[in-house]
């Protein structure tokens, strides 16, 4: 990484920062250097840095996690539209994550309890509509809501499974709070409760499938222009 001169050091840091996380040179999940080792690293100031870090996690690359540093939320380079390989390896997770959420949902309605019930919709207030801001606190509210549905379906291995491919659906994600992918809305959201709630599998799997159609259909779109 080298060190600095031009005039806007916060915008350059946040340039150079953006380009080594884009080159992977930290995987997602890893930490970064502490505030002192990329300010020798930028030749620039600890306060230039913590303002790069700060506008790095409000665009979803970084998160800061309180006592225990900084550490890569994603790799992918949100600031250009999806290229064709990206949106194609897209389809795969969200097909891979269609089949992981509508088997838990069918599950899940058939186990539902109130309590069960309840939190999901808790979870669900929490998480909100997406209106611009801190993307990175968005994502993991929209994860705990996804994951808790999975939870509801009380398979282990189910849950296993999401937990293990969790980056792959944060990716999924927050490929929605761009420009090229829908973002499914609150109602979408509300409408698997719903569905869970009613004790129907059938129900329950058609919701799935409806939150994950228009998606699905708009990178179809993008595959093929």
């Amino acid at each position: 990484m080298r060190s600095l001169s031009k005039t806007n050091l916060a915008d350059t840091a946040v340039e150079a920062i953006r380009n080594e996380i884009l080159r992977q040179r930290w995987a997602i999940g890893e930490r970064l250097p502490n505030e002192a080792a990329l300010s020798a690293m930028l030749s620039v100031s600890r306060g230039t840095v913590r303002e790069a870090v700060r506008v790095l996690v409000s665009q979803g690359y970084l998160e800061t996690r309180q006592g225990s540093g900084t550490y890569v939320l994603s790799t992918a380079d949100t600031s250009r539209p999806l290229t064709m390989a990206r949106r194609a390896g897209l389809r795969d997770q969200f097909e891979a994550r269609l089949a992981l959420d509508a088997q838990a949902a069918r599950l899940a309605a058939m186990r539902q309890t109130p309590a069960v019930i309840a939190g999901l919709r808790g979870l669900l207030t929490e998480r909100g509509n997406y209106e611009g801001g801190d993307k990175a606190a968005f994502i993991a509210r929209d994860l705990a809501f996804h994951q808790a549905v999975i939870a509801a379906s009380g398979n282990g291995v189910l849950t296993g499974m999401f937990d293990f491919f969790s980056t792959l659906i944060t990716e999924t994600i927050e490929a929605t709070l761009g420009e090229d992918l829908p973002e499914p809305d609150m109602a979408a959201h509300a409408a698997i409760v719903d569905a869970i709630e009613s004790g129907d599998p059938d129900a329950a799997d058609a919701a799935v499938r409806r939150f994950m159609a228009p998606v699905l259909s708009a990178l179809d779109r993008l595959l093929m222009s």
